[in-house]
């Protein structure tokens, strides 16, 4: 491919996950943004919202859907990248699409929302309880963490969520391995940007701040997601049992996964299956120590970690849940749909003190 940078358009205005994407779109070698779409702030400044990325976007705008549709008619070929919510995303994607279609350009889309995660309208129907928006778009997508798929055979991307990533990233092996029986086991803690921009009870700092409690447990809305993914990465179906809690700190998320084993094994030949297993995985990080929030958080790297007794094993995973469980993920994706080394503009190491 040549050097020629790549436009991009990102879907999704104000939110935690779209800030992050500019961050890192601005610091990619080959990415080129040409547009932020907010239908409802379409002029505003971004830096209004985004006090942080003012130095790097002083003059950048939020755009309406119609400028969107427009200017992706006119990219013989671009990426657009979602961060719109569940129930929005679908048919603002499938709008720009068909914009795109009928002008004859290409757009590859990477969607980090949840509409296009499941392989059919009614399985995602039944999780979300509403009328999928662009079912005849569901065929064009694929959905995995960028470590579970190694050809992409469809034209679009959807990125799992943000606990599915790391619960994924912990359990896949264990059953593609034939390591565990197929009945787990997750606990996952995620900081509060898991929740969302718009304060609420479980975001506001006052209510979050030194706490940490259950919620959704056994009913959370990943857990079908989690499943469905983990089978096409593995190829077993497995019964996932998982309580999110919610932590005092921003970002990031660890969790745990346990499981009874098949055939005794222990801490030292489990961690060298996770190894194995994501050798050549440039951004999963198996040690021996346990894994720390504050060794990801702000970075697109997972850290793995293991132990086991003989009859039960346990995997821990620290990801940051807007970066690699997100935002970074996405990009993986986009780098991988452009032809580009997988790692480019995302080998940024964590802040360490955040």
């Amino acid at each position: 491919m040549s050097d020629a940078k790549i436009p991009v358009i990102v879907l999704g205005g104000t939110g935690y996950v779209s800030g992050e994407l500019l961050r890192l779109i601005a610091a990619h070698p080959r990415l080129e943004l040409k547009a932020i779409l907010s239908d409802s702030q379409p002029g505003e400044p971004v830096a209004k919202f985004f006090a942080h990325l003012a130095p790097i976007y002083p003059e950048l705008k939020f755009s309406s859907l119609d400028e969107v549709k427009q200017l992706v008619g006119t990219l013989p070929t671009s990426a657009v990248v979602s961060a719109a919510p569940h129930g929005v995303a679908a048919k603002l994607i499938d709008d720009i699409l068909t914009a795109a279609e009928a002008k004859g350009t290409k757009p590859r889309v990477i969607d980090i929302s949840a509409d296009y995660r499941y392989s059919t309208a009614s399985a995602y129907e039944a999780v979300y309880k509403h009328a999928h928006g662009a079912p005849n778009r569901i065929a064009q997508f694929s959905c995995a963490v960028p470590e579970h798929l190694n050809k992409l055979t469809t034209p679009h991307v959807a990125h799992p969520g943000c606990f599915a990533t790391a619960v994924l990233l912990s359990s896949v092996p264990l059953l593609s391995l034939g390591l565990v029986e197929p009945r787990l086991f997750a606990a996952g803690i995620t900081g509060s940007t898991g929740s969302g921009r718009t304060p609420g009870a479980g975001t506001h700092h006052p209510q979050r701040h030194s706490d940490l409690y259950a919620y959704n447990p056994l009913s959370h809305r990943h857990t079908p997601e989690i499943a469905a993914l983990a089978q096409v990465a593995s190829q077993v179906p497995a019964e996932f049992n998982f309580v999110p809690h919610s932590g005092p700190f921003a970002r990031g998320i660890h969790v745990t996964v346990q499981a009874k084993a098949l055939k005794p094994i222990k801490t030292p030949e489990l961690l060298e299956a996770l190894k194995g297993f994501y050798a050549g995985r440039p951004f999963v990080r198996v040690v021996g120590e346990m894994p720390h929030v504050k060794d990801v958080a702000t970075s697109n790297y997972a850290f793995l970690s293991a132990a086991a007794n003989g009859e039960s094993v346990a995997v821990m995973c620290a990801i940051d849940n807007l970066v690699k469980g997100a935002a970074g993920g996405a990009m993986q994706w986009l780098n991988r749909v452009f032809g580009l080394d997988e790692t480019t503009g995302l080998t940024t190491p964590a802040a360490g003190w955040t």
